[in-house]
């Protein structure tokens, strides 16, 4: 199978299996079909509208069916998608509406107040379009999709048209939008499919927010890539209502893409032994977003006789760069490259580093994006002849599996020593009381910087300090204790439960 363009994988399969269910979403079910229809008439619309190719529309929608309805219609237009986080702020959209000089604002009824405000403070953008029940209606135009043209539409795409941007969480400075090529995405597809050994029989479960990059590539696009069925969940909180073992148990879901605190909430689960033996239906389990704890890979192993595959992936690389076989899984790796994708581990003179040595991961492969929207000179400092410099720590083994040490931004030298806050994390981790951990570096006047944790402990557990460091004091140097330890009941999380240190970091500083 090979599909170029990423908005011909939905026009491909309403060819091939049109009447198959797409979609589940809550009691309804979409076909292919009705989903292609729809984006279809959207597609229109924007284009009746004045939307040209290569204009960007945004994108502000919960998971459900009209997220790949715009996703798809923006794509079939000519038109660069770029989806926004839901849990952002107005401020924060506006910044992204007017830094990507977006055409159109795409958005729901849960999202009028967000789109009021953003029609006073982004000036140059022409319309917003609200979704209201089944259909997309503006006000201000009059119109909706009912009235075009449901036929799919030949528009002259080429591979290396933009397709998407993702733009960063912005924990530091202005979010960056990466731009993405359709080629940049179908080629992800492709290696994903080759690494999960995904099939049309494959019900992916969609829980995580779509406009994640991780999430929109391995439960949006790779499936509907393959043909496979999509189990769309309003949110991730739907995991902990009694409703997901119904899901489950009726609907099936094959394919599974989580975080690690999903992951660790399902080995807290009350799920029967007799109901993981005999009724669980998924097949394979895939952690990306955040570093995967080596502890909640063995208890989840030991309780659904079942590894995480635990991969790896940034936005520049659209964004998955590896994932672990499922035969061959190796705990704190995130595996070998995707097929077609090229890694080096190189340090601060670009020079390759022997197996086993830790530097800077680069990468470069198909996947890689074109650069950054609006900044040519970080493009520039990223893109580094035709590798894509991630900032992230790493080494490799003799196989090629890949070890993410640490981000290089959260690198702490102690006396000129060394400390990567990962290996502390993870040596917390598996202290029966802790929940999660982070570690930042602070500055300090005798040492350099001192290394400095938070803990959130497990529920109705009381963390001593002091069993803590004495725990510590057990499986550290010296060097790499940390000097001050907070417990706290809540740490600032991203939408796939990373941890925001730099917001750790800018409170400590700032007092």
């Amino acid at each position: 199978m090979s599909i170029d363009l990423v908005h011909a994988c939905i026009e491909t399969q309403a060819k091939k299996r049109g009447k198959k269910t797409y979609l589940y979403f809550n009691d309804e079910k979409h076909s292919y079909n009705d989903i292609n229809i729809s984006a279809n008439k959207l597609a229109n619309l924007l284009i009746s509208k004045g939307v040209n190719k290569g204009d960007r529309v945004a994108i502000m929608l919960e998971n459900s069916p009209q997220f790949f309805i715009a996703y798809f219609g923006i794509l079939k237009a000519g038109a660069i998608a770029i989806p926004v986080n839901t849990f952002l702020k107005q401020e924060e959209v506006a910044y992204m509406i007017n830094d990507s000089e977006a055409k159109l604002f795409i958005t729901s009824q849960a999202f009028d107040t967000v789109a009021t405000d953003i029609g006073k403070v982004c000036e140059d953008l022409i319309n917003t379009l609200a979704f209201h029940e089944t259909s997309f209606v503006s006000e201000n135009i009059n119109v909706t999709t009912k009235d075009m043209d449901d036929k799919n539409i030949n528009m002259d795409i080429t591979t290396d048209d933009l397709a998407v941007f993702i733009y960063s969480s912005g924990t530091t400075g202005h979010p960056k939008g990466a731009m993405l090529t359709h080629a940049n995405m179908t080629s992800n597809a492709i290696g994903c499919l080759a690494r999960f050994k995904v099939s049309v029989k494959d019900k992916f479960l969609l829980f995580l927010p779509a406009f994640h990059s991780y999430a929109m590539m391995t439960c949006v696009v790779l499936p509907t890539y393959v043909g496979s069925s999509i189990i769309i969940l309003e949110s991730v909180n739907d995991l902990k209502k009694k409703t997901f073992k119904k899901i489950l148990l009726y609907k099936r879901p094959t394919f599974f893409l989580g975080v690690p605190q999903v992951y660790i909430a399902l080995i807290k689960s009350k799920m029967p032994k007799f109901f993981i033996k005999y009724l669980y239906p998924i097949r394979l389990h895939v952690s990306g977003g955040a570093p995967l704890p080596e502890e909640t890979l063995e208890q989840f192993k030991a309780k659904y006789n079942q590894p995480i595959i635990e991969g790896y992936g940034l936005s520049e690389a659209s964004p998955v760069v590896a994932a672990n076989r499922r035969k061959m899984q190796k705990p704190l790796s995130v595996g070998p490259a995707l097929k077609g994708i090229e890694v080096r581990i190189v340090d601060e003179n670009e020079k390759e580093l022997p197996i086993g040595e830790v530097g800077e991961l680069i990468v470069k492969g198909p996947n890689v994006m074109k650069g950054y929207w609006n900044m040519p000179e970080l493009t520039e400092k990223t893109l580094r002849n035709g590798w894509l410099f991630t900032g992230d720590l790493a080494k490799l083994d003799d196989e090629g599996y890949i070890y993410i040490v640490d981000r290089k931004k959260d690198l702490i030298i102690v006396k000129g020593m060394n400390v990567y806050p990962r290996e502390l994390e993870e040596v917390l981790h598996k202290h029966e009381d802790v929940e999660a951990a982070a570690v930042i570096g602070l500055p300090d006047k005798s040492s350099g910087e001192i290394p400095v944790a938070y803990i959130k402990p497990k529920e109705g557990v009381e963390i001593d300090e002091k069993a803590i460091k004495a725990y510590l004091k057990e499986h550290l140097a010296n060097y790499k204790l940390p000097k001050h330890i907070y417990i706290k009941n809540d740490l600032p999380m991203t939408a796939t439960g990373k941890i925001l240190k730099r917001e750790l970091k800018d409170k400590v500083l700032n007092g």
